[in-house]
């Protein structure tokens, strides 16, 4: 049996696995519940599906630049002042962006909504690494991740709602409840974790060096290339999913949520399945697995759509095998990239969480450009991806350590 991974003793109080399990939640939960409402802000503002797509790219944006300066504050002054101080921006963003009378403000407010869901997510991987050891973090990870999927799995299915009941609006207005209360509850009960602040952090000299040592290391690029090149993969179904399935195969706005969910329960099975091949196989050979996966269903969903195949099931279980396939890579990339770095944990989590983001943002730009109409386009990229998934796993592992003479 696994047994299970235990806090280490001074933060052995507080309940760390849900509140991380919540931290992540953020992410999906700010772009998945609303985006049924996404072809209905197009008509609504009267502007194109890419200018649309720029209320997903400019959160990426955001998202990704601010994990480089969130990751060395927090490392110099604690996850906790930080942590709060991005929640507080996270809620009065929401609500501004429920408030915007314009396609453009309600932009610029994703911006600002970005950079305080950043925070979040990006210190609760700090968090793992200053809580638990470093052999138990791939287990946290994955726990909290199994967590973490009844986000996307049920957000879409609210947003479908909200968007049919109560319009666009109704999105944010549960992005700023949400984040109010997990406000609340970190103020209460989460207590600091960074117990070797780096007082050079945040300066020129001591950052740099941190980055080169971080980016000079190999086992950082073994685990975060493939990881943010897996959640490009997912991205490319995020970003796009919604224009496909309701403007191109004609799925009710109300049911596209119901597609979307069963789609991302792949992501709660992977995750599954990733601790069992933790305990089974092992970290190395449970991401060439998930890796393995990637490969399969993108080359799947691009030889089903070059064969005439246009079905809403279809894109589906492209989805739900994508999905599946991160939610091995995910908590495995994860744990590795940061595990190696225990007083940078936060700039390494800062570090991959920008790459992350920059795969996404690129990913995202090609969705929203090569938008035509047919399945093609998203078809053709989540079969490059899942190449470049397979690719980088395999030449970037650790090479097997020599027999003695």
């Amino acid at each position: 049996m696994n047994k299970p991974a235990l806090a280490l003793a001074p933060f052995a109080h507080a309940p760390l696995l849900p509140l991380i399990a919540c931290f992540l939640m953020l992410q999906p939960l700010s772009t998945d519940l609303y985006l049924a409402s996404l072809p209905g802000l197009a008509t609504t503002f009267d502007v194109a599906p890419s200018t649309v797509q720029l209320t997903l790219s400019l959160f990426v944006t955001g998202f990704g630049g601010a994990q480089l300066i969130v990751g060395p504050l927090s490392d110099r002054f604690g996850r906790r002042p930080v942590l709060m101080s991005g929640l507080a921006l996270y809620v009065c963003a929401s609500i501004l962006c429920g408030l915007a009378p314009d396609i453009w403000l309600l932009i610029a407010a994703r911006f600002l909504q970005a950079l305080g869901c950043c925070s979040a997510v990006m210190l609760a991987r700090a968090i793992v690494r200053d809580a638990y050891a470093p052999e138990d973090s791939p287990r946290v990870v994955a726990a909290a991740s199994t967590w973490l999927s009844l986000a996307p799995l049920f957000g879409p299915v609210l947003g479908s709602y909200l968007q049919v009941g109560f319009g666009w609006r109704a999105a944010f207005g549960a992005h700023a409840c949400f984040s109010a209360l997990l406000l609340a509850v970190t103020a209460l009960r989460l207590p600091e974790t960074n117990l070797r602040k780096d007082p050079h952090a945040t300066r020129l000299s001591g950052l740099l060096a941190n980055y080169r040592l971080i980016l000079g290391t190999r086992e950082f690029w073994a685990n975060a290339l493939p990881g943010a090149l897996s959640y490009g993969a997912i991205f490319t179904f995020i970003s796009g999913a919604s224009m496909v399935l309701i403007r191109v195969l004609d799925v009710p706005t109300e049911r596209f949520g119901y597609c979307f969910a069963f789609g991302v329960s792949g992501y709660l099975g992977g995750t599954i399945l990733c601790r069992r091949l933790l305990h089974v196989v092992g970290a190395a050979r449970a991401f060439r697995v998930g890796s393995g996966v990637s490969l399969v269903s993108g080359l799947a969903f691009l030889a089903a759509a070059w064969a005439g195949i246009a079905h809403w099931s279809l894109v589906v279980i492209a989805m739900f095998l994508t999905m599946g396939a991160h939610g091995i890579n995910f908590p495995l990339a994860q744990s590795g990239a940061v595990s190696p770095f225990p007083q940078q944990a936060g700039t390494a989590a800062g570090l991959m969480g920008a790459l992350y983001m920059g795969v996404a943002l690129i990913v995202g730009t090609i969705v929203g450009a090569t938008y035509n109409g047919t399945l093609y386009p998203l078809a053709c990229i989540a079969a490059a991806l899942g190449i470049f998934i397979f690719s980088a796993v395999r030449l970037l592992a650790a090479p097997p350590a020599r027999a003695p003479a």
